[in-house]
């Protein structure tokens, strides 16, 4: 079958049946092309990946390529709210159930760092940061889906730790800043301009708890009575 026709239907033969069959369909194929984008951009960049490499590499129709997205731009920004919307920080990365700040603030600083260092996240920030120089809508895209939505996830928690007195914030927006910040400057920069491939374990805890045991000095609210 023609890929373009994928999710045509013979007038008056459409049936219930017929229309989940083909969203089922659609989703895998949008999933396919996706997987063949990512591949393309992350070892050829925004630039050299064309869409014809894309294809091929999603085994797909450059006509099906096109019926999902219609350009290389929206492509990328697809798949960069792709895989941010599966990053650990949307989930499990910060426990909930700890009511102490600094054990929470440890194991998220720690899954953190160490999402945000691995290989694959290292590779797109590179390639969204080339690009973004002429594509200023890929660093938009990437920097709302990533950093700013990671602040808005830890200022929720931040806020909540300040309502049972256990943090004491004024701008619980800028700490949450701040922490980011503490876990990731230095080790993401050598990261990024090769100064070092990758950090142990043990360079990650190290990391978080520093940015921990300072944020806590400014933070931690005085102990009650």
């Amino acid at each position: 079958m023609d890929d373009m026709a994928d999710s045509d239907f013979p007038a008056g033969t459409t049936s219930a049946e017929d229309v989940e069959h083909a969203s089922a369909d659609d989703g895998v194929k949008r999933r396919q092309v996706l997987e063949g984008a990512r591949e393309v951009f992350m070892s050829a960049g925004f630039d050299a990946g064309s869409m014809n490499d894309i294809a091929r590499a999603a085994g797909v129709s450059k006509g099906t390529l096109y019926a999902y997205f219609d350009s290389k731009v929206a492509l990328f920004e697809a798949l960069i709210r792709e895989d941010r919307a599966h990053q650990p920080e949307r989930n499990t990365m910060f426990p909930a159930d700890e009511p102490d700040p600094a054990k929470a603030l440890a194991t998220y600083g720690r899954a953190l760092v160490a999402h945000v260092t691995g290989s694959d996240a290292l590779t797109q920030a590179r390639v969204v940061a080339f690009a973004a120089a002429k594509f200023p809508r890929l660093g938009q895209t990437f920097y709302e889906a990533g950093p700013e939505f990671g602040v808005r996830t830890l200022k929720g928690r931040l806020d909540a730790f300040v309502a049972a007195g256990t943090l004491a914030i004024g701008d619980t927006r800028l700490a949450a800043t701040q922490f980011i910040d503490l876990c990731l400057g230095d080790v993401l920069k050598r990261l990024l301009f090769m100064v070092v491939t990758s950090l142990s374990e043990e360079e990650i805890g190290l990391t978080a708890d520093s940015a921990v045991d300072m944020f806590m000095k400014a933070y931690g609210a005085p102990p009650r009575g």
